[in-house]
């Protein structure tokens, strides 16, 4: 490490220290601490003079701080956008409903097979009793929310979902509601598996196939933009595949609404290896960061790993801050100069940074992408999924479809009762669906 040896071992003890309580916090592929992990990378003399249990006691202070700060200003936004919408008497596609009013309860569905899992509860697929048509339920469990102080990202996602998005490769919501001890998002059932399914399975993908991808992830991440939505977390894991073979994007928990063009963000989030510098560095960043974290995905899906990828975090980091991209010859220079461009550390620099989806489309990399026939699904995708019914979950890891599916869930009806204060105003549902009329 460049310092003598009895430095080193002491620097080795608190450094492994270190090392362990980062990995409690990076558990579950979510990162919580800011900047000053550029200076524990970069720096071999910090941990002769400070000690690491301090440090991360200040900086997760000042980061409290921080986001505390941001929470409140984004509270008042909030509450002052839901007065002007109510002085305006506008109404929305969707409509918030009453405990007396709620028509959706979780014994409306028959839940058939667990198809993911996450660290609030789990994904089911559902089939409506009524209607026949299936859905992916995600159940979450308030308890488990209220415990980690995670409600916030809970009603995020409820919003942006709650935007109304009419995009072919964004998944849609029916309906949320909840019980005295659950929460419940209706959504599309998209059923061809991860891109992180297919990728491990395959390794790498072709160019050709890699590019339409890219193309639909584009798109959808240009329409969020359009709607002043940051995205914040695209890595294979939030990019699923439908039945026909296109690109959905799920998972808006770390998103952050209201941010225009020249406006900048400070939280610190992401998942490790997809961070952008700016992020890692703490510093203010702007909706670029998807664009950064658009090359990162292309990269894997064109190399079979992400590009500054290492089984350390710590080493992970540094590379993000300081290695080379390496770009190997074995795709075409098209790839390589929009991998360079995306991958762009400066992120003034940025390719996106001026005219954001529009400057991508331009690329000589997008030059056989017809834009309008790829919004229209109209471009053939390069791989179908062969599903033989609605039900086959051929494309979902063994390791959630095999777990049994929570008798109580079908039980768990709304005479338990909804008012909670954690979470005012989440239940939603279209105002016809299923032969329900509005209330």
């Amino acid at each position: 490490m460049g310092v003598t040896q009895a430095r080193g071992r002491i620097c080795y003890a608190k450094m492994k220290a270190l090392v362990l309580f980062l990995t409690a916090l990076l558990k579950g592929k979510k990162v919580g601490i800011s900047g000053f992990m550029h200076k524990l990378v970069s720096n071999h003399q910090i941990c002769q003079h400070l000690e690491p249990e301090r440090i991360l006691q200040q900086e997760s202070l000042r980061v409290e701080r921080a986001e505390k700060e941001e929470r409140e200003r984004e509270e008042k936004a909030e509450k002052e956008e839901r007065e002007k919408e109510e002085r305006a008497g506008g109404t929305s596609r969707l409509q918030t409903l009453t405990k007396d009013e709620t028509q959706v309860k979780p014994s409306d569905f028959h839940y058939l097979k667990v198809i993911g899992k996450g660290s609030f509860g789990k994904v089911l697929l559902a089939r409506h009793r009524k209607s026949g048509g299936f859905y992916a339920v995600k159940v979450l469990q308030k308890d488990v929310i209220m415990r980690r102080k995670e409600q916030r990202t809970v009603m995020i996602e409820r919003n942006v979902l709650l935007k109304g998005l009419q995009h072919p490769f964004l998944v849609g919501l029916h309906f949320s509601f909840q019980t005295l001890h659950r929460l419940y998002f209706v959504l599309d059932y998209i059923n061809g598996g991860e891109l992180f399914f297919h990728l491990q399975k395959e390794g790498a993908f072709p160019e050709s196939r890699a590019k339409f991808y890219t193309a639909e992830m584009a798109s959808a991440l240009g329409y969020l933009h359009s709607l002043n939505i940051v995205y914040r977390d695209l890595k294979p894991e939030n990019i699923l595949l439908d039945g026909e073979g296109h690109v959905v994007l799920t998972d808006f928990g770390l998103c952050k609404e209201g941010v225009s063009v020249s406006e900048t963000m400070q939280t610190f989030c992401g998942t490790p290896v997809y961070l952008a510098p700016e992020v890692l560095l703490g510093h203010a960043y702007s909706r670029v960061v998807d664009w950064w974290g658009l090359g990162t995905v292309l990269y894997e899906m064109l190399y079979g790993l992400p590009p500054f990828y290492s089984r350390s975090k710590a080493k992970t980091f540094e590379k993000i801050l300081h290695a080379p991209l390496q770009l190997r010859s074995t795709v075409s220079q098209a790839s390589q100069s929009l991998l360079r461009g995306l991958l762009e550390r400066d992120c003034n620099k940025r390719l996106g940074r001026r005219r954001d989806l529009a400057e991508l489309q331009d690329h000589t990399f997008f030059q056989s992408i017809n834009w309008d026939d790829l919004l229209s699904r109209r471009v053939p995708p390069p791989f179908i999924p062969k599903l033989s019914s609605p039900c086959d979950v051929r494309y979902f890891d063994p390791e959630f479809t095999l777990l049994p599916v929570p008798a109580s869930l079908g039980l768990s009806d709304m005479s338990e009762g909804v008012v909670s204060e954690a979470f005012p105003g989440f239940s939603y549902m279209p105002l016809v669906e299923f032969g329900v009329v509005d209330p």
